[in-house]
């Protein structure tokens, strides 16, 4: 009766699992999405604990399993609910590393319950499968934690793809050899593999640029996604396969759609070779004469969007860390009723992972219906009064188009030069995340509107007011 019931739950747990992400899909219910999928999982983990038998043996340590969840609940909680929204890809990373930790933890411990003699060759092989996701997962979430909140700055030299290149094959090399191998070195070589693995996964990071950011975090989300199912075949799981092979695909079709928006090639991903390079490090601070910017006023900005018949609104990373949105949406409200038509231009990468921008949007209630996505907004621009960039820089910059020497060649941006007009909301002349000088600045329809995104917006909110 218990092993029934605890089918029923899987059962349960798999199906609120595949809904959840379906709903994750939609701003208006990937709240309610979310909410169900971890139904679902708390489901899974009740029928583990209350209903888990084998060869009619309950689950014991009862009282450490129960301290482990209220331990680790408890930490994510408090994370989740402390976290502000500029540092949620950093939480993203961290804890989808803790995810390829425990499905290798997985692996080690029934490796060693089972061993390469007792284990059949098909179980081997997922536990060594497990074993080196999860530890390439671990090991490049953590760099890539630390990249995000720059804590670990890009390390590029030459020869480093060669050398990235050859740990894989070693590691891949080792892993068939233990299967087909003699069994008298299988521990040793075991936890080779372990430790060639984390230094795989920590060289596969180290070199990427901060512009190609968004696609190794949906990458390590798919390693993550493929340990856990390999976890979920070990133990017959069917929840745990089940969320494990959905995280899995998802993150490669979301790794495929960032290549595309990245004009990057997957293979390239995998050996670590796109983003920050030896040739193109020294060339990102751009070196050459850009000429002058021209700034506006609050006063002259309010007057060109008040006057204007279409507003392009490209949100970026200094919106999310001036927290402005909602005063984004303000602006996009009294413009509206102003009868100005206003949309927003979302970049598939802006932000520091996949689908920042939207959910900062959505967080202040921005009607998914005028959020465009990199196509369709090129379309408009050409017919586009005034575009207003709000802390972007990457995503919008004309080297990528014009410029073979920049580390971002190639990548398709947002082409707001082709507006009328532009206002660009920045703290500073800085650099963005690539680290490289923005030539859309120095264009003669470019005007700077400095200082903090929060303050402008609420400033000019003002100004249009008082018109």
């Amino acid at each position: 009766m218990g092993t029934d019931l605890l089918a029923i739950c899987y059962l349960v747990a798999s199906v609120t699992f595949i809904l959840g992400l379906k709903m994750l899909s939609d701003p208006a219910t990937a709240r309610r999405g979310n909410l169900i999928a971890a139904g679902g999982m708390g489901v899974a983990i009740f029928g583990t604990i209350f209903l888990y038998r084998d060869r009619g043996l309950a689950l014991h340590n009862l009282g450490w399993i129960a301290a482990a969840l209220v331990i680790g609940g408890t930490a994510g909680l408090l994370a989740a609910k402390k976290v502000k929204m500029t540092a949620m890809p950093e939480m993203v990373s961290l804890f989808n590393g803790m995810g390829g930790a425990c499905a290798a933890l997985i692996s080690i411990s029934e490796f060693g319950r089972l061993g390469a003699v007792a284990a059949d060759r098909g179980e081997l092989l997922i536990i060594l499968a497990g074993v080196i996701i999860g530890s390439v997962s671990f090991a490049g979430s953590m760099i890539a934690w630390g990249k995000l909140n720059g804590r670990i700055k890009d390390v590029v030299f030459r020869g480093q793809h060669a050398l990235n290149l050859f740990f894989l094959v070693v590691v891949v090399g080792a892993a068939v050899y233990l299967m087909v191998g003699p069994q008298n070195i299988a521990t040793v070589l075991f936890y080779s593999i372990v430790v060639m693995a984390l230094i795989y996964g920590v060289m596969f990071v180290l070199p990427i640029g901060g512009a190609d950011m968004p696609v190794v975090i949906s990458l390590l989300n798919s390693f993550t996604g493929v340990a856990a199912a390999c976890g979920g075949f070990l133990y017959d799981n069917k929840a745990m396969l089940t969320g494990g092979i959905l995280v899995g695909a998802a993150g490669t079709v979301l790794t495929i759609l960032m290549c595309k928006a990245m004009n990057r090639s997957l293979k390239n991903v995998l050996i670590g070779s796109f983003g920050a390079t030896a040739s193109t490090a020294g060339a990102a601070g751009g070196g050459k004469e850009q000429g002058v910017y021209r700034e506006i006023s609050l006063s002259d900005a309010a007057m060109v969007l008040t006057y204007a018949r279409k507003v392009m609104i490209v949100p970026g990373y200094g919106l999310a860390v001036a927290q402005a949105q909602h005063a984004c949406h303000e602006l996009e409200k009294i413009l509206t009723e102003k009868g100005v038509e206003v949309k927003y231009a979302i970049h598939p990468v802006a932000g520091r992972m996949p689908g920042h921008m939207n959910v900062l949007l959505a967080e202040a209630d921005v009607s998914y219906d005028n959020l465009l996505e990199l196509e369709q907004a090129n379309e408009e621009f050409p017919t586009t009064d005034v575009v207003v960039v709000l802390g972007a820089n990457d995503v919008v910059n004309p080297a990528a188009k014009t410029d073979p020497a920049s580390p971002i060649y190639g990548m398709p941006i947002l082409d707001v030069e082709l507006a009328k007009a532009c206002i660009v909301n920045k703290r500073s002349m800085k650099p963005g995340y690539a680290g490289i000088e923005n030539d859309l600045f120095f264009r003669p329809k470019t005007s700077m509107l400095f200082g903090d995104a929060k303050k402008v917006l609420q400033d000019l909110i003002g100004e249009i007011k008082n018109l």
